[in-house]
Order: C-alpha cells, then sequence, then structure tokens
C-alpha cells in the first residue's frame, strides 16, 4: 500500500474495523510515520459497461462517483449523501446478474436517483449525459420537469437558498458585566 504523503511502500496496519461494504483499515507508513485510511471490498465478479459505440470495458466504481460530484457540486447535499447513491448503485447493478450493462442504462438509473436526491443536480447530469445542444433543449427538459411536478401534484421542494436573498437581522450581544472592583466613576 503506498503511502499518499510520502509515496512508500511499507505501512503497518494500526485498527481494522468492518465497514457497511468492506473493511476500513487505518494504517501507518513506516518511513514517515503518518497515518491514512484505507477501504478494502470484496471483489465480485467483474461487471462490463457497454458503451454507446459498443466497446466495453469494466464498470469503475470511481468514474461514477466523480460523474455524480460533479453534477452535485455545491449543493447543500447530506454528508454521504453521494457515497449512498452510488453504493447503491453499484449494488443494483451487480445483483442484476448480468455480466455486462450498457452504459446508457447506467445514466438513467444515475438520473432517476439524481431526481430524488436533488432537482438541480438532475438538471445539471441530463444536460451532460443527453448533450443538450442549445438553451431551447435546455428549456424544454426543464418545463417537461415541471410539468411533470405539476401533473403529481408536488410542492416545490424546500430547499434552503444558497445566498439568501434578504441580510439576516443584526445580531444583538448583551452587554457583559464586568468582574472585580468598579471603575472610577462607577461607584455608587
Amino acid at each position: 500500500m503506498l503511502c499518499p504523503h510520502c509515496g512508500h511502500n511499507d505501512s503497518r496496519v494500526i485498527d481494522s474495523r468492518d465497514a457497511a461494504d468492506g473493511i476500513r483499515r487505518r494504517r501507518e507508513c513506516l518511513q514517515c510515520g503518518q497515518r491514512f485510511t484505507t477501504y478494502e471490498r470484496v471483489q465480485t465478479n467483474a461487471l462490463l459497461v457497454v458503451k454507446r459505440d459498443g466497446r466495453r470495458e469494466a464498470f469503475q466504481r470511481d468514474k461514477l462517483f466523480n460523474s455524480v460530484r460533479l453534477a452535485c457540486a455545491k449543493r447543500p447535499l447530506p454528508i454521504g449523501a453521494l457515497d449512498r447513491l452510488v453504493n447503491d448503485m453499484e449494488r443494483q447493478l451487480l445483483r442484476s446478474g448480468r455480466a455486462e450493462v450498457a452504459s446508457s442504462t447506467i445514466g438513467e438509473l444515475v438520473m432517476e436517483r439524481l431526481k430524488a436526491l436533488d432537482r438541480v443536480a438532475y438538471i445539471r447530469y441530463a444536460s451532460v449525459y443527453r448533450s443538450f445542444a442549445d438553451l431551447e433543449t435546455f428549456k424544454a427538459e426543464l418545463e417537461r420537469e415541471l410539468a411533470a411536478r405539476e401533473a403529481v401534484g408536488a410542492a416545490p421542494q424546500s430547499q434552503p437558498p444558497l445566498f439568501p436573498l434578504e441580510e439576516p437581522p443584526p445580531l444583538v450581544v448583551p452587554e457583559r458585566r464586568r468582574r472585580g472592583r468598579p471603575r472610577k466613576g462607577e461607584r455608587g
């Protein structure tokens, strides 16, 4: 295991614990003494992703996570929401029992889950995934989403605004009482 701090390839395990999807190990580098955490997962059957052009490549969890992370950048999401989303998707794909999965299937699953998690992240992901060519295509997708939400009768999601429109009231700090002897002129 390479140390992320100095690159040395020898470390010792300080602590091992079961994690939700594998084993969490706390390690210490034998050269620089810095500590770092690694996660081990059971190697399952290799899942191949069939690309649009017919190429096949191994499923890469990190690639999926990075694409979702980019779509959710600067969004007010709960801590760990992205990890849960990607873990659930990976589990679902592996449980399907298929050796190959179309990239379009993965993209649709991501959009379905992002739509439930955060609508702005969904639109961001959809704009890249579906290669919106112009603003009209983007506007059409937004209108379709708004119409679908109105048809269901769903109220708008109550996410806190990133930048509040009005200034918060000024913070009033009560005056602190001074301890000790009274100052000159304060005696009474």
